[in-house]
């Protein structure tokens, strides 16, 4: 009895090592067929707002530019694909990638809800989390408690707009609208703050020096970094990417395009301060 149960269990390990082997081959044949996929047509479908200044927007003559944007334009060309971009907001991006319709996105929240729904590159830009407010008054708000009540403004879906939410703010939800819209309810007082990342947001002020609205000083939380997402099919294009990334930041590329997005700040380094941090793990 004790020789065929041993044998049985020597079976069972057999097919579960081939299952595993096949498939382990499977995700690697299908990685490797979407890269040909991709190769074949030459080209690299992204998706990106269009409206995020300075990382995704239009410039003057109405061209699609941005610290993002030119990344990708530039990992584009070091793997010889021409680049075809669809502007669309957050909920679209993620739903292109899933269905395959572009095979990158400007979308780089890893939270709890789609950590493990796409693969993330190496990270392009640290940062951390700020608000900007009314100058008059700074909105009522003076630390991260004084959010209770008061109305954020935000896109739905955002880690942003979830630490508002577990603060206690009322959610003011826009879809992807471009940063005047966002300053100019600020000022008029139909919202009262809004929550996003430091460099975007002291970039778009700059874009807006008479608004009177500013970014609340010594209230940082949240350090974040971002990535470009892609789609869990394309293992091969994500290691393409994450070594044309490495040898952006060596031969001092991704440091170029951050200075001349960022009017001069290096986001490619993690800053050093004390942040406070709102565990969002339990927001939906």
């Amino acid at each position: 009895m004790k020789k065929i149960f041993s044998v049985c269990l020597a079976l069972a390990g057999l097919v579960l090592l081939l299952t595993a082997c096949s498939n382990k081959q499977s995700g690697s044949d299908s990685a490797k067929e979407s890269w040909d996929k991709i190769e074949k047509s030459k080209t690299l479908k992204v998706a990106t707002s269009g409206t995020l200044f300075p990382q995704s927007y239009h410039d003057d003559d109405n061209n699609l530019t941005g610290y993002d944007v030119e990344i990708l334009k530039e990992v584009g060309k070091r793997l010889g694909l021409k680049v075809k971009f669809e502007e669309m907001g957050v909920d679209g991006m993620l739903a292109a990638l899933k269905s395959g319709k572009v095979d990158v996105a400007g979308y780089s929240e890893k939270d709890n809800k789609n950590a493990d729904k796409f693969l993330w590159t190496t990270p392009h830009k640290y940062s951390f989390t700020s608000m900007i407010v009314r100058k008059e008054d700074n909105s009522g708000i003076s630390s991260l408690k004084d959010l209770k009540g008061k109305k954020a403004a935000g896109a739905a879906s955002t880690n942003y707009m979830k630490i508002a939410k577990k603060m206690g703010a009322e959610l003011v939800i826009y879809d992807n609208v471009t940063n005047d819209v966002y300053m100019n309810d600020i000022v008029n007082k139909r919202t009262d703050v809004i929550i996003n990342d430091y460099y975007l947001q002291s970039m778009a002020l700059t874009a807006f020096p008479d608004k009177p609205i500013k970014i609340l000083e010594d209230v940082y939380f949240n350090p974040t970094n971002a990535s470009f997402s892609i789609s869990l099919e394309n293992k091969v294009l994500q290691e393409k990417i994450d070594g044309i990334l490495e040898d952006m930041r060596k031969d001092g590329t991704l440091t170029k395009l951050s200075k001349q997005f960022f009017a001069g700040q290096d986001v490619t380094k993690e800053r050093k301060y004390d942040f406070e941090t709102v565990d969002i793990s339990d927001v939906e």
